[in-house]
């Protein structure tokens, strides 16, 4: 039971589209399907985290993180931002001037690639919140079986993992059958939303 509780948490958590979701597409779309497995893996790997810290105090860890929340939303924010317009001018740029890497610098590029998606991940403390109050809402008698949490961790980072690499693969996908120009004009949407993303988080934080 614990396990599918997990599961559904971690669909929960990993399924409404943001600026993840947007970003694993857009490198899966730009750079093939194992950069966006492993951006996913990244983002999954917090979610994880995110869930065993929930299980092991929860509670107390997101009283804590809560006072802070604004500063790392906008923190969040402003990398949002840079990431959007970074992208969209590298793939706006990168129409006249293709650049193959070698396989040095493609195996270097996966591991940046999940530690960039574990960073950014990173950065939404909320998710803890989100897992403590589902962690809280089960009756006392699962606690005192130790094998519950730890199933209620792994479902949760198999959902979350599942999610992502769903999300590579449309990517990867679009990048096999669509032109060249409607991956770039993808690609462009694709940023610009994150920075849409960013933007509308620092006037949430404004009001």
């Amino acid at each position: 039971m614990a396990f599918w509780e997990g599961m559904l948490a971690g669909y929960g958590i990993a399924i409404p589209v943001g600026a993840i979701a947007i970003l694993i597409i857009e490198v899966s779309l730009r750079r093939g399907f194992s950069y966006g497995f492993m951006a996913g893996a990244g983002a999954a790997t917090v979610d994880l985290i995110y869930a065993l810290i929930a299980v092991l105090a929860g509670a107390t860890l997101a009283s804590i993180l809560l006072p802070y929340s604004s500063a790392l939303r906008l923190i969040s924010a402003i990398v949002l931002i840079l990431l959007g317009a970074y992208g969209f001018w590298r793939t706006w740029w990168r129409r006249d001037h293709a650049v193959e890497e070698s396989d040095g610098l493609a195996q270097t590029g996966h591991l940046r690639t999940y530690g960039q998606f574990f960073g950014l991940t990173l950065l939404n403390p909320l998710t803890i919140v989100y897992f403590s109050a589902l962690v809280l809402s089960w009756d006392p008698e699962m606690l005192r079986y130790a094998a519950d949490p730890v199933l209620f961790v792994i479902g949760a980072g198999l959902a979350s993992l599942s999610w992502q690499t769903l999300l590579a693969g449309a990517g990867a996908s679009a990048r096999r059958y669509l032109s060249p120009r409607l991956q770039l004009y993808a690609s462009l949407v694709g940023n610009f939303i994150v920075l849409g993303l960013g933007l509308r988080i620092l006037l949430q934080l404004a009001v």
